[in-house]
């Protein structure tokens, strides 16, 4: 990428941090919703069936990766809304870097979702979560929780260019809510029938939750997941990467 390219990339990331501060609401809906949630599942819902130890060590983790895969939603919200108000195209009609568009938009992603990621970790950590396996270990797992999220923001990049409009949020939500919680998120598999724990554990997000488990220390995590928790992220990105891309420049052709 050059001078030029990063320099648009740049200008277009700033104006998605700009609407925070203009819209300063909608980014403390989004974290208190996660945090909502966690306090719902750990006090309300949660009864940690076939979780040994404190349920909170096992929780914590999962609604990180839960939450990861729940951005999809915020993702393709923004994307359609700039889609149905023409600033799309108008960026689209100026002399800037093509892509600079779409790395403004991930980058101001990316940026929303490790600001939830550090206030849910501080929320669980009142609660009385503790992450156990050492400072490289927990680095390694916010990283592991980080590229999941990478992954899914190009899944909602994608599915939000073919939707087009901020109504087809909706129809997606009654796909991602029950694909996010058919995992060990919130539950063991061991606790399932045997056919629903299969289909559990072979779900992406089960991997990133069962090694980011292992590498905070808690109940749940389960050595040798890390690889899976790396190779399904690329994967999917193989694949919804390139068709993100290619979708976005026919846009006005």
């Amino acid at each position: 990428m050059n001078t030029c390219a990063l320099t648009d990339s740049w200008t277009m990331t700033r104006r998605e941090l700009a609407h925070w501060a203009r819209q300063p609401v909608q980014l403390a809906v989004n974290l208190v919703f996660a945090v909502m949630l966690l306090l719902m599942f750990g006090y309300l819902i949660g009864g940690g069936r076939g979780v040994s130890g404190q349920y909170v060590d096992y929780l914590v983790p999962g609604m990180l990766a839960l939450t990861m895969a729940f951005g999809l939603e915020s993702t393709m919200l923004a994307v359609t809304q700039d889609l149905n108000k023409g600033v799309i195209d108008r960026f689209r009609s100026m002399p800037m870097a093509s892509g600079a568009v779409l790395v403004g938009r991930s980058a101001a992603d990316m940026l929303q979702s490790a600001l939830t990621l550090a206030v849910l970790i501080g929320v669980g950590h009142a609660l009385g979560w503790r992450a156990d396996g050492g400072v490289g270990a927990f680095l390694g797992a916010v990283g592991l929780l980080l590229l999941f999220r990478f992954a899914m923001l190009w899944i909602g990049i994608e599915l939000a260019l073919v939707a087009g409009r901020p109504e087809m949020v909706q129809a997606v939500q009654i796909l991602v809510w029950p694909v996010g919680f058919l995992s060990n998120a919130i539950a063991e598999p061991a606790s399932m029938p045997d056919w629903l724990g299969t289909v559990v554990q072979w779900n992406p997000m089960s991997q990133t939750a069962t090694a980011v488990r292992d590498l905070f220390g808690n109940p749940g995590g389960e050595p040798g997941h890390v690889w899976a928790a790396v190779a399904w992220p690329l994967a999917l990105l193989a694949v919804f990467f390139p068709l993100a891309v290619r979708r976005f420049g026919r846009l006005s052709k």
